[in-house]
């Protein structure tokens, strides 16, 4: 019987549904469609920001020195960067919804901001009991480190568990640990494919 479920918070429960702002940074650094999401996340660098070895601001302060931007440069290239993402306030609600009945958590890849951005920026971080951040454990998805890690704070065995995220490789992570997972996608209705595996708000 499923006691517990673990979101994504990226592409799931924050979503980039304006590409506009990005794009406009793009095109105003000259770089191809996708490149800027990449050099914050796929880059050597993004890629240690995330897994705790750089803080979020050495990441930031690596991108200002690449693309040679001042300080007020580097806070609107910040701006632009986020300004698509919507928090998704549906989702959001089954959250709530499941909570009185199910555990809920957070496997996040992500920098070490990722508390204050869940409490500040995105006011979700109430509707979940615990929340598990990648630079936070030096080990990123699709890892099996870090599903482990969320089992054991939640007291839960893997086939307690279902783990949704956007990334397939992650969803197969989950899996590998004997996880129940569920590969995200806008069109989903998170509600009916939870409802598969027993799970009612």
């Amino acid at each position: 019987m499923i006691k517990a479920i673990i979101f994504d918070v990226g592409g799931v429960l924050v979503r980039t549904e304006d590409p506009a702002p990005r794009r406009a940074l793009e095109i105003q650094l000259g770089l191809q469609p996708g490149a800027a999401e990449a050099l914050v996340y796929n880059s050597e660098k993004g890629q240690q920001a995330q897994r705790g070895v750089i803080t979020s601001q050495e990441l930031w302060r690596w991108i200002q020195g690449h693309f040679h931007l001042d300080d007020a440069e580097l806070a609107s290239f910040r701006r632009q960067f986020w300004g698509g993402d919507r928090l998704n306030t549906p989702l959001l609600g089954l959250v709530r919804a499941l909570r009185p009945h199910y555990q809920t958590a957070i496997i996040s890849n992500a920098m070490d901001d990722l508390l204050p951005t869940l409490t500040e920026v995105y006011p979700l971080a109430d509707a979940f009991d615990v929340i598990v951040g990648s630079a936070y454990e030096g080990v990123m998805k699709p890892a099996p480190e870090i599903f482990l890690r969320t089992l054991a704070r939640l007291g839960r065995q893997p086939e307690e568990t279902i783990f949704i995220d956007d990334f397939a490789h992650n969803v197969a992570g989950a899996q590998a640990v004997g996880m129940a997972a569920i590969h995200y996608t806008p069109e989903l209705d998170v509600a009916a494919a939870l409802a598969a595996y027993g799970v009612i708000p």
